[in-house]
């Protein structure tokens, strides 16, 4: 009986385990960006923070993200985050979530003008570590409150709550808010002269911004007018497709065509279907060894009965 109740024990936290896996999505490359819908179901205002807290932050030797504001003072809209609808992991000892991205709350550090749109649903979300008076980051999050027509008062999203890696962050990197690095990004013949010089025209000092976001939303962008800017010139027929070729680097390449992009889509599907599989195989065998285990314990009742 006791075998019992540890095997059942056991199945519990396997069960628990594989049911606390984040649900949360990882976003590793330009190609995750463009695949979530900013501008539809995300709003841009999301890509724009992400774009300035990439270029913010600081990366050590070790690939470390070192924090450069203190949240505490509620720079740049910050404040805690205690994860009372547990969105994300309970937190282990000595680590605290924060909130970056309220255009409306009063900061010491206040967010750029490219930044601020009349949306403020978006929410940059970090776990931080203090240790030494040196504050990092090890989790970066972005997510946003539910619509108010949904009445779910200021929770977050989940449907909507996507981890950022690393990678990704030194990615968007980048795109620094420099005007000549519009060149370092080094286009291929899918991307005309006209169309990055007329990006370098619609947004001044920000090109790097409006290449990203030509990028990430190119549906949105090829027709946008801002700030009463002209309309692009009418396209073709054939469809354009965007490829920006960024130097390689050890952790993966920023930019991929299209045909390699839509492969990555699939394999992303199939890995989340392989996932699916796992866990029913687990359950199965978990199952298993539960009805073995009670046909086992059952025979030595009745021996003991005999």
């Amino acid at each position: 009986m006791k075998m019992f109740g540890r095997m059942m024990s056991c199945c519990v936290a396997l069960l628990l385990t594989f049911s606390s896996v984040s649900a949360v999505r990882k976003l590793n490359s330009i190609a995750d960006l463009r695949s979530v819908g900013f501008g539809q179901s995300v709003p841009e205002y999301s890509l724009r923070l992400l774009h300035w807290f990439a270029t913010t932050v600081h990366f050590d030797n070790n690939n470390i993200i070192l924090l450069t504001f203190d949240p505490n003072r509620g720079d740049y809209g910050s404040h805690r985050y205690r994860n009372d609808e547990e969105l994300l992991d309970p937190l282990p000892r000595g680590y605290r979530y924060y909130t970056v991205g309220n255009i409306y709350q009063d900061a010491s550090l206040e967010l750029p003008d490219y930044v601020i749109e009349e949306s403020n649903r978006a929410r940059i979300i970090i776990r931080v570590r203090q240790q030494n008076a040196v504050q990092t980051i090890d989790q970066v999050y972005i997510t946003q409150h539910y619509e108010t027509y949904e009445d779910r008062g200021t929770d977050y999203d989940p449907q909507h709550t996507y981890r950022v890696t690393t990678c990704l962050l030194r990615v968007l990197r980048k795109f620094s808010l420099h005007l000549d690095n519009i060149n370092s990004l080094a286009l291929r013949n899918r991307v005309h002269d006209s169309q990055l010089s007329e990006i370098r025209n619609m947004w001044g000092d920000l090109a790097c911004v409006g290449l990203l976001l030509f990028i990430v939303i190119p549906e949105k962008y090829s027709s946008h007018k801002r700030n009463n800017r002209r309309q692009p010139a009418p396209r073709n027929n054939t469809q354009s497709h965007v490829v920006v070729n960024i130097p390689e680097s050890r952790e993966h390449k920023a930019f991929v065509s299209p045909e390699r992009y839509n492969s990555t889509l699939h394999s992303t599907s199939q890995d989340n279907n392989t996932c699916v599989c796992c866990f029913c195989v687990v359950g199965w065998l978990i199952m298993t060894m539960m009805i073995l285990e009670l046909v086992t314990w059952w025979c030595l009742d009745v021996k003991q009965r005999r």
